[in-house]
């Protein structure tokens, strides 16, 4: 008999434990999370109007999981003079429109400082 109680509390407290880590979870998985450090809220940075583009490069990113990742990526590329970025994270990608010669250091640069990973740089 007290094998049966002590199974029953562990599964109790198992059953508390998963609900209210799938509870907390479900604002990251709409996307509305904070999963990057962020609160979920950043503001998105409207991108420079370049009075000439010389260069459109596509990057690749490892590790966006959400719209504020997305945000996140979007806002430091654009924060780079010369710099049109949109990024789109169901391809995991920045398609970022160049007034100016970067190099792809740079923008890498802006990506991994946040904590991504860029798997390429192409021009197109």
């Amino acid at each position: 008999m007290n094998g049966t109680v002590s199974t029953i509390v562990i599964v109790v407290i198992l059953a508390v434990i998963l609900f209210f880590a799938v509870k907390n979870s479900i604002p990251h998985f709409r996307g509305e999370g904070g999963c990057c450090g962020g609160s979920g809220k950043e503001k998105l940075i409207k991108p420079a109007k370049l009075e000439r583009i010389i260069a459109t490069k596509v990057i690749k990113i490892e590790g966006m999981r959400c719209e504020n990742c997305n945000r996140r990526v979007q806002n430091a590329l654009n924060q780079l003079d010369g710099v049109n970025a949109k990024v789109y994270g169901d391809r995991a990608e920045a398609v970022v429109k160049l007034g100016r010669d970067i190099e792809d250091i740079e923008l890498e640069k802006a990506v991994t400082d946040l904590g991504y990973r860029v798997i390429s740089i192409e021009k197109i």
